[in-house]
């Protein structure tokens, strides 16, 4: 099954292999929600209560999406997600949201926010940024939210014609049981991923790959440590998975020459 999100038992080596070495301390996990489906959280909460971790969701993704009984954005200690304009709820620019439970912690991001502030308008108890969500964007945020679930069950809908239309020649997408996903993107894993990207292209299709270079490759982080046995099912992610067009209202003639044009490349 294709989940694309953190391994809770990875995440247990990688802790145990860092306690052991003793260099760095671990504070915190920061599971991604790639793709729109959100992370195991009940195991890594587990992980992260054992070893007194603090969870830090990233959510970005997954807004919309729900696993068991909760919806992203409380599953856990602190959720942070995008109202980037791909995003499943997006805003005409830049935007975002922090979710939590911890008054305390709500309190301080909310200083954070502006300037630092403290008591009054310049009280400034700690740095901080100018990190407000504009009105503008907010007013759009609202009434797009008036129609968000109806969006989320568009891109569902979406996703079960490609699933009922490609599951037999590539590797498609797949939800945990008793989860559900907000769907940001639709991505396959198919073998010879450039050069069907590139027949899809000369078809006048278009496609992405998120994220060609998995970010422990990249300079900043090629020196971090990771789990005891690498990173192999992200390594191997990042040759094969083909993000696929998908949005709301994608209309059923269109998303069958998508179909049509995979199964005839890959015939």
């Amino acid at each position: 099954e294709t989940f694309f999100n953190m391994s809770p038992a990875s995440l247990q080596a990688a802790v145990a292999a860092v306690q052991a070495d003793g260099a760095l301390v671990p504070r915190a996990v920061m599971p991604v929600d790639l793709f729109g489906v959100p992370a195991p959280y009940a195991a890594i909460n587990d992980v992260a209560r054992a070893h007194g971790l603090t969870v830090v969701s990233d959510a970005a993704q997954s807004f919309g999406a729900r696993s068991g009984d909760h919806m992203a954005g409380a599953l856990a200690d602190v959720t942070g997600t995008s109202f980037f304009p791909a995003k499943p709820l997006g805003c005409y620019g830049d935007g975002g949201a922090v979710f939590t439970n911890d008054a305390g912690f709500a309190e301080t991001l909310r200083s954070i926010r502006v300037h630092g502030r403290g008591g009054g308008k310049y009280d400034n108890v700690r740095v901080g940024t100018n990190a407000r969500l504009d009105t503008m964007q907010a007013a759009v945020l609202l009434e797009k939210l008036s129609i968000f679930e109806d969006e989320l069950a568009r891109r569902q809908r979406v996703a079960d014609r490609y699933a009922a239309g490609l599951a037999d020649v590539v590797t498609v997408p797949t939800v945990p049981e008793g989860a559900t996903s907000a769907w940001a993107q639709y991505t396959i894993r198919v073998a010879g991923r450039d050069q069907v990207q590139a027949a899809l292209k000369e078809q006048g299709i278009p496609t992405n790959i998120y994220y060609p270079r998995p970010i422990h490759q990249q300079p900043p982080y090629a020196a971090c440590p990771t789990a005891p046995e690498g990173l192999p099912v992200t390594e191997a992610l990042a040759h094969d998975v083909l993000s696929l067009p998908m949005h709301p209202y994608l209309d059923e003639p269109t998303q069958d020459r998508i179909i049509a044009a995979i199964r005839s490349i890959l015939g």
